[in-house]
């Protein structure tokens, strides 16, 4: 039989970059002058043309242990070759039970059961539809609004895209899901602005919620889903009080609260969840990204035990909720994942952030006085920095930025319409700190 597996490429560089429909991306302006990356390792990105790229974006918010671990990649390589796929429905690996096991253990007590998917967007599809079930089978169907915020982001499945509040993210789809509402933002840049850590102001946005409440009725409501840090949008730390407010209001009606968890999960806000920093004990955590340190596809929903425990009732013989996904639990992510929180555990990454905390605050609000700065937030290993738009032109002066950034700076970091969004590893130390401000310093007066 001939052997037709591609051969190795004779150039590093593609000369046909047409056929490539990039997702979230300027396809148009990319192609003319492409961001082409061959190699990563530790705290850097390489380019095709040999250049050395500053990672002030955790690659997309989630390399949190740096880039080219050898112990990633061997637990993948030696997956690989001893089982490369194994059917997640009606069979299992001993890999995906034991890396639910060490998720929960991470998680606040209570939330004890993992349900695997392969991306944030569909563990917020699946978060969602497992609230719906949830409440069916408890005898609440009429239980179906969902109920997310704008400004929100939780990916682009349907349901996901329903409940988020990015209106550039919305508004080429139509009417979405029905039976859909929103909390207003928790940003208010009058009374929030250069706020270091979860803004004083704003706590009273959770109250949104009652309103909503009087208006469909607690009974047609099935769940609030938020990002305990918004990071997709721009960096908006939740102010303080919070999310414990929203969480008052939703146990008082019978109200599912899920934590979308995808970015601030594994350590960036200097915990293993936010839920901790914050100590509110939602009702699901969301999860992906950081999960396999960005190795391979995974995410998934941490559950409580008394939702996970209303599905085990019935015949034995019969499938308790019909959902999943044919890489559910694949054993390359499973291998991932488990050599990711070994590192996590070993190098006290978590531990690193929260101690570092206070001297990025520092470092970065040191970018107060640069050009066109209107705003700057922080919280964790995050920051958010606010340019002003150019008149007539939304999102170029970001853009410029990027490009910016790139090319002329060897610096990687996250754009949002004209905000600059920082996400560093978390491996990153005090010297490369400084090293990544003092970069944005020149970007931001690139693009005065």
């Amino acid at each position: 039989m001939l052997d037709k597996s591609p051969h190795s490429a004779a150039v590093n560089v593609p000369n046909d970059l047409a056929a490539h429909w990039m997702p979230f991306t300027a396809n148009r302006a990319f192609k003319k002058a492409p961001r082409l990356l061959a190699g990563a390792k530790d705290m850097h990105y390489f380019t095709v043309d040999g250049r050395k790229i500053l990672d002030g974006a955790a690659g997309m918010w989630c390399s949190n242990a740096g880039h080219g671990r050898t112990q990633i990649a061997e637990a993948i390589g030696k997956q690989a070759a001893t089982l490369d796929y194994s059917p997640p429905f009606q069979f299992g690996i001993p890999q995906a039970f034991e890396l639910a096991s060490r998720i929960a253990d991470l998680a606040p007590k209570g939330l004890d059961h993992v349900f695997f998917c392969n991306s944030g967007s569909e563990a917020a599809d699946t978060a969602l539809k497992i609230a719906l079930a949830y409440h069916q089978i408890s005898g609440q169907g009429g239980r179906i609004r969902l109920i997310g915020r704008e400004r929100g982001y939780h990916g682009v499945g349907f349901g996901g895209t329903s409940v988020g509040g990015m209106v550039n993210n919305r508004k080429m789809f139509g009417s979405l899901l029905t039976g859909v509402d929103h909390l207003p933002t928790t940003y208010d840049r009058e009374k929030q602005a250069f706020s270091r850590g979860e803004p004083e102001y704003g706590a009273h946005f959770a109250d949104a919620l009652e309103n909503l409440v009087n208006l469909h009725g607690a009974n047609t409501i099935a769940a609030v889903i938020v990002e305990p840090m918004a990071g997709s949008t721009g960096v908006l730390p939740a102010p303080k009080g919070y999310l414990k407010r929203l969480r008052e209001i939703t146990q008082k009606h019978g109200i599912l609260l899920i934590f979308d968890e995808v970015i601030t999960g594994f350590g960036r806000l200097g915990y293993a969840f936010a839920a901790e920093r914050y100590g509110v004990l939602p009702d699901m955590i969301t999860f992906a990204k950081g999960v396999t340190n960005g190795a391979a596809p995974m995410g998934g929903v941490i559950v409580r035990d008394t939702i996970h425990d209303a599905f085990m009732s019935g015949p034995e013989h019969v499938i308790e909720l019909a959902h999943g996904y044919t890489y559910s639990a694949h054993p390359l992510a499973c291998a991932a994942g488990l050599a990711t929180l070994d590192i996590y555990r070993d190098e006290k990454l978590f531990e690193h952030a929260r101690a570092l905390e206070p001297k990025w605050n520092d470092a970065i609000f040191s970018l107060k006085n640069e050009p066109n700065v209107v705003d700057i937030r922080t919280v964790g290993l995050t920051a958010g920095i606010d340019l002003a738009s150019r008149p007539d032109q939304p999102g170029k002066r970001g853009f410029d930025a990027l490009n910016s950034a790139f090319f002329d700076n060897d610096l990687m970091m996250r754009i949002a319409g004209d905000t600059l969004a920082l996400t560093p590893p978390l491996i990153v130390s005090e010297e490369q700190v400084g090293e990544i401000v003092d970069k944005v310093a020149k970007v931001i007066r690139a693009v005065a």
